[in-house]
């Protein structure tokens, strides 16, 4: 029994994973390589020649391309400061983490509230005198401040993900050396950089993989803030499967969506390379 102990540990997660990854995986890659029946790319083909195909690819990785970094930054920024904290640190903590409670539905309209005709932003340009009638923000000739409104919404949103591992990070990360690092006159920035980065790695690489993840599935925000003015990979997919009932195309977007979530994964396992010797 006791030799049997590991495994039978192990059973409950690996059958979730089969149950609910490897055989959904497994028939939505079928889906995308099957048409009228017969194994071919054709369910491919027509989505690369689908004339939003385009658009929507290069939404979404400008999206991935401006949020990421913007957000890795501000929760960097956000951790330190919780980590200096002396007093008061788990509520501004758990101040912080808020927006984790929320779906992404919910955000969306949230911020939706805020830039819409009638929303909060209009009436306070108003009431202030700045213009004199209510904006039309999100109108599908505004595609730019569409994008922002959205970038704004997952910054408030998705943030607090990356800021509550890199906290638990910088926790795990021993004080002797950033006070090894300032007898020797390093200044703050110093010791940030050459001593908390570089121990942070591990952290940053389950942040940054997760985050990466998310952002190219981002699908809720979108479809509160712009609808089908800035169309996403992952909206076009929903399209594909619910209005046009193309249940293949629909898997040929989930295959390549899949497929951007791998790459970038490698290349973040490849760009912050943790030593066998510093993982846990």
């Amino acid at each position: 029994m006791p030799r049997m102990l590991p495994y039978l540990l192990l059973f409950p997660a690996t059958a979730f994973l089969i149950l609910f990854f490897l055989y959904p995986f497994t028939l939505v890659a079928i889906d995308s390589l099957r048409h009228d029946g017969v194994w071919s790319l054709e369910n491919f083909d027509r989505m690369a020649s689908h004339w939003k195909f385009g658009i929507t690819f290069r939404n979404t990785i400008l999206l991935a391309a401006v949020v990421v970094p913007l957000q890795l930054t501000l929760a960097l920024m956000m951790a330190s400061m919780v980590t200096r904290l002396v007093r008061a640190r788990g509520a501004v903590l758990y101040i912080f983490a808020i927006p984790l409670g929320i779906s992404d539905l919910a955000a969306g309209l949230v911020w939706l509230a805020i830039f819409e005709q009638s929303g909060f932003l209009n009436s306070a340009l108003t009431g202030l005198g700045i213009t004199e009638r209510p904006q039309l923000f999100l109108g599908y000739q505004s595609k730019g401040v569409i994008f922002a409104a959205i970038v704004l919404t997952e910054l408030w949103r998705a943030t607090a993900i990356m800021m509550v591992i890199l906290v638990a990070g910088m926790g795990l990360i021993p004080k002797e050396y950033g006070e090894a690092a300032e007898v020797f006159g390093a200044s703050r920035w110093q010791r940030f950089r050459r001593v908390t980065l570089p121990l942070l790695k591990p952290s940053l690489q389950t942040a940054l993989i997760l985050r990466v993840i998310m952002a190219f599935e981002v699908f809720a925000v979108v479809l509160a803030l712009g609808g089908t003015n800035l169309p996403v990979l992952m909206s076009e997919t929903y399209h594909w499967q619910f209005t046009m009932q193309e249940r293949g195309v629909a898997a040929a977007y989930a295959m390549v969506i899949l497929g951007i979530s791998v790459g970038f994964t490698v290349l973040i396992l490849r760009l912050l390379h943790v030593p066998k010797e510093a993982r846990p």
